[in-house]
């Protein structure tokens, strides 16, 4: 096997205006982005990378779950592809980077092997996963949970948003249902890049990070039944107010969090009020718990814990509490070579790194029980991310891809 040179590098002005015109598909209000899964806007990214993978000579592959596979050949027909991406969706008011980087820089790594004339004994695909943020459709990393055997594709297939709309149905519509049973595909090894979407890396002053773990996460979906009733004429002592009821809900995870510390997080970000009027005190209110930890009985005694309290919390109030699991995975230890090949590229290219942890849920989790499987992160501007105000720069964005493009390099192996 030859090695990549050290002087090889990305085109990182190439990547830069890919990541600029990408975001031109389902933009957002303040230069950000909204392009939730199998909306127009996902429709619109997703022609767009199907054009930019086949002008880089690659074959396309879609799955029933509409997961995109762009396929560089190898020179050994009976060699494992190495599968490098991560995601186009967005948040509803998500960045320009968050997914999107580590697509593109999977596709650069291609474009740059073009550009150089080299080819791999093994195959090289590059990903693009669907409803990986699990905004509109959850759980988060449904397509690669399907494909892991994590889900099955029926509880895919009926997942549905805010308005009733199926995963299935929304799928069909689009035009993005392929062929291919989920998870028939075989992997040698799984790479994705990300930006960090936390402040560890900037505020160390390192431009990449060797992701070790991933942190476990469960979701829990509150649903607090109480009585509409007149804000202004219902007596303080007779009401039952499911708002209040989650109000003190809301304080115990923080409590709960706060109490876990070092490495627990836990929080809401989503909540649906019903009749939502001003002078109606809720009769129903929905709300989604996310607690996270990379340490399994702590992520499993904070749910625990969470659950016990709020209904206790509810009882007391006389408001009805119904809890379900709309999303879970276990704490993930990444491949020990492929993380010891990461940290000894970005040495060898002198790039400055650390080790760390991601705060948030990838597709590299669910890759990770099929495949030897990591992740290279860069850093982004304050730690912001899911917010349309994300930014990274150039620099760290180029940085990463090369570290990339050697990585990957040295596991599908040049052919000299």
């Amino acid at each position: 096997m030859t090695k990549p040179a050290d002087n090889m590098r990305v085109n990182g002005a190439r990547l830069w205006d890919s990541l600029q015109e990408m975001a031109t598909t389902g933009p957002g209000l303040r230069g950000g982005c909204n392009r939730q899964t199998l909306t127009d806007a996902d429709a619109s990214g997703r022609a767009l990378l199907k054009s930019w993978g086949e002008a880089a000579g690659m074959t396309l592959g879609v799955d029933k779950l509409g997961t995109m596979f762009f396929t560089r050949p190898g020179t050994d027909a009976g060699a494992l592809p190495v599968y490098v991406g991560s995601h186009l969706d967005t948040q509803p008011t998500g960045g320009r980077y968050d997914g999107v980087l580590g697509v593109l820089g999977a596709l650069e790594v291609v474009r740059s092997l073009d550009d150089l004339g080299i080819r791999t004994r093994h195959p090289i695909v590059v990903v693009n996963w669907a409803n990986e943020e699990g905004a509109r459709f959850a759980p988060a990393m449904l397509a690669s949970g399907v494909f892991a055997g994590v889900h099955s594709l029926d509880y895919a297939y009926s997942r549905q948003d805010l308005d009733g709309k199926t995963y299935g149905d929304e799928l069909l519509r689009i035009g993005w249902r392929g062929d291919e049973e989920v998870g028939a595909r075989k992997m040698h090894a799984y790479f994705e890049y990300h930006i960090e979407q936390g402040p560890i890396l900037e505020a160390a002053g390192r431009e990449i990070g060797v992701v070790t773990h991933c942190q476990g996460l469960w979701w829990l979906e509150f649903t607090l039944t109480g009585r509409e009733a007149h804000t202004g004429s219902t007596p303080m002592d007779m009401r039952v107010n499911a708002g209040l009821a989650m109000a003190r809900i809301l304080e115990l995870v923080q409590k709960v969090a706060m109490d876990n510390q070092p490495d627990a997080v836990g929080g809401v970000g989503q909540v649906k009020v019903s009749p939502n009027s001003r002078n109606v005190l809720p009769g129903s209110v929905v709300f989604t718990v996310d607690i996270r930890s990379p340490e399994q009985d702590k992520l499993d005694r904070m749910r625990a814990i969470i659950e016990a309290e709020a209904l206790k919390l509810c009882a007391a109030l006389g408001v009805g509490c119904a809890v379900e699991v709309v999303g879970h995975f276990d704490p993930v230890t990444f491949d020990p070579t492929l993380v010891a090949r990461v940290r000894a590229v970005a040495e060898r290219l002198g790039y400055s790194h650390m080790n760390i942890v991601s705060g948030a849920g990838h597709d590299a989790c669910w890759a990770s029980k099929v495949a030897p499987a990591t992740m290279i992160m860069c850093p982004c501007e304050g730690g912001l991310s899911h917010n349309e105000d994300e930014r990274i720069t150039p620099e760290w964005a180029a940085a990463g891809a090369d570290v990339l493009l050697h990585a990957v390099l040295e596991i599908a192996e040049i052919v000299a």
